[in-house]
């Protein structure tokens, strides 16, 4: 009987084994396999060890890429954090202004990445831009702007446009948290005198950790991945101050046809995704058993 449900257990979970298999395992074997190759994008291509490793070791650009990654990281994530978890507060209210908010909120989240980002391109635009004419009517600016041609502004250009596109999918999984907690808790501390923001940072923050931790997450290896944006809206100019690591690796693997080094640079960003990832959790972990 036990052997009978055991094999009837492994029959439902074999095809998450297979798909695991071939869309994750398999890839990655084959990656890692290929890093350790002198692979062109032309073909061809011989076992070198670890020479890919060596030479991302004294690679600046990847480096600097990486370095790059990492502060648009730490910029972005804490605005999609806060100002989902702020717009996700509005969203649950039980009134029209809330089911706006979800609404106009969500939308850019449909929309394509590189769509959004051409959108944000001609928005930052010199010469025809709204966002130029919004800041000289308004006596912020004398003259315009022009923004790509700076790596700081450049930036910046592109968090907002990224804030802009993704804030709602973040408002969205923030939101979940939110309405999971029902309403006695709340409507006790209400009838007990705490104000609305004393219910926020004392009932309902700390009972969505989770959810803020989860969304943490997503956010912040989806801005270690960060590439649409920024190929289509700087190009990583001025002089490759806004490459990302991402960028730096599609340059090596398809401009440079350097696919075993490319691969062995995918290889290295992967691990230290795994690395982070698996820290965060580890300290959400801990610190949800203290």
């Amino acid at each position: 009987m036990k052997n009978r449900r055991a094999l009837i257990g492994l029959l439902y979970v074999a095809p998450a084994f297979a798909f695991v298999a071939a869309f994750v395992a398999y890839p990655i074997f084959e990656l890692v396999r290929m890093s350790l190759t002198s692979l062109s994008l032309l073909g061809g291509g011989d076992y070198v060890g670890i020479r890919n490793y060596l030479k991302a070791a004294n690679d600046s650009t990847f480096w600097r890429a990486l370095g790059f990654t990492g502060l648009y990281t730490l910029l972005i994530t804490p605005i999609l954090i806060g100002g989902g978890f702020g717009l996700a507060l509005l969203a649950a209210e039980r009134s029209t202004l809330a089911r706006l908010t979800r609404t106009i909120v969500f939308m850019p989240v449909i929309i394509g990445l590189g769509s959004s980002s051409l959108i944000w391109v001609w928005l930052f635009d010199e010469q025809v831009g709204l966002a130029n004419k919004l800041l000289v009517d308004l006596g912020f600016v004398h003259q315009p702007v022009v923004w790509f041609v700076d790596g700081t502004l450049g930036l910046w250009a592109v968090i907002v446009s990224i804030v802009w596109k993704v804030i709602g999918y973040g408002m969205l999984l923030m939101l979940a948290g939110v309405q999971s907690l029902g309403t006695e808790m709340l409507e006790a501390a209400n009838m007990d005198g705490a104000d609305y923001w004393r219910r926020v940072f004392y009932i309902t923050l700390p009972l969505t950790a989770r959810t803020i931790a989860l969304t943490t997450l997503v956010s912040a290896v989806g801005s270690m991945l960060a590439f649409d944006q920024f190929y289509i809206m700087t190009g990583g100019a001025p002089n490759g101050t806004t490459f990302t690591v991402v960028y730096w690796i599609y340059q090596n693997s398809f401009i440079y046809f350097k696919l075993g080094y490319g691969a062995a640079l995918s290889v290295i960003v992967m691990l230290i995704i795994f690395i982070a990832s698996g820290l965060h959790i580890f300290l959400v972990r801990r610190g949800s058993s203290v």
